[in-house]
């Protein structure tokens, strides 16, 4: 589903009545106006979404996971699993009491599930991996405890014992534009001894991301042409979380890059669902000429620079960790 300006019915109307909810627009209506339209960019931009003005499946299911509150509803290991800023909460305050449920990001996996059995355990509630009324006191009970997030403490020292790009599986994900980029940054990549493969197929962001973890991968890479003129690498970050190795492959990629494109912006944190949903540490890369014709030309006469920029920056990632950037 797409929603944009001009658009009006039931579906704008539940569309602004979820904005209304979320503290993004005053009013709901049945028409997709100037207003709504700046109410959906500023919801994007507090979510880490692409900003564009239109609801798609991305901003709508981040609207229906903002509606949901810690409490609401019973949380647990579900088929499909359960998504939501419930979840979200969750995990972040299961990591801070020292219980490691993963990154926060409001998908309850096993990670989250093994985390709050532990935590029932060790506060004497019944370890059914299910949150409800009695987990939720237990947890208000002992958060006085928390010291910080043990996801992310987990995430600092595993970059304390770098490894080589040689050693590493990467799977690069890449919209059909992209795919000759794709091509050569795969190459290159098996040129140095790294497992990789690339999908330039332009399936559903879902789809890849599951290639991607039935894979293993080590490293994740997505290749895009969407987004604002330049270019920019993005890593996995939520309002109390973010993904150290993402942020370390991200600024790898940006200062590689930088010594081959004239326009390359700092790295950004953003919830993008290549970011959230795949295991491992990932990044996007998005490469955006002026106007489309310089955009075609970076994609066919600088291949060769840019994929060569991309494996070294990618080498910087795992191999030169910024701790001091942590």
């Amino acid at each position: 589903m797409l929603l944009r300006r001009g658009d009006r019915g039931n579906a704008v109307r539940d569309l602004s009545a979820r904005l209304v909810s979320a503290g993004a627009c005053e009013a709901a209506g049945d028409v997709f106006d100037e207003g709504l339209e700046r109410a959906v960019r500023a919801f994007q931009e507090a979510r880490g979404l692409r900003v564009d003005g239109i609801c798609g499946p991305e901003t709508w299911g981040a609207l229906v996971e903002s509606g949901f509150s810690l409490g609401d509803r019973l949380l647990y290991l579900a088929h499909p699993m359960l998504r939501g800023d419930d979840v979200a909460e969750l995990q972040h305050r299961l990591n801070v009491l020292g219980f490691d449920a993963g990154r926060e990001d409001g998908i309850l996996g096993r990670e989250t599930d093994t985390a709050l059995r532990q935590f029932q355990r060790n506060t004497g509630t019944s370890a059914d991996g299910v949150c409800g009324p009695s987990t939720l006191e237990a947890i208000k009970r002992v958060s006085s405890l928390a010291a910080g997030s043990v996801a992310s403490v987990r995430e600092r020292e595993s970059l304390r014992s770098p490894r080589h790009l040689d050693e590493l599986r990467v799977f690069i994900a890449a919209e059909p534009a992209m795919a000759v980029l794709a091509t050569s940054v795969t190459k290159a990549l098996r040129f140095v001894g790294a497992n990789a493969v690339a999908d330039s197929s332009g399936s559903d962001p879902g789809i890849l991301t599951a290639e991607a973890n039935r894979f293993e991968a080590d490293v994740f890479l997505a290749l895009t042409n969407s987004g604002d003129p330049g270019a920019r690498c993005a890593y996995f970050a939520s309002g109390t979380f973010r993904s150290e190795g993402g942020l370390c492959l991200a600024i790898g990629l940006t200062e590689s890059l930088r010594t081959v494109l004239t326009k390359v912006d700092d790295p950004v944190g953003r919830t993008y669902r290549f970011l959230r949903e795949t295991r491992m540490p990932a990044v996007v890369c998005e490469f955006v000429g002026s106007d489309d014709r310089e955009t075609r030309a970076m994609l066919t006469s600088k291949v060769p620079e840019i994929s060569r920029a991309v494996v070294e920056g990618l080498r910087r990632g795992v191999e030169e960790p910024h701790g001091d950037e942590l």
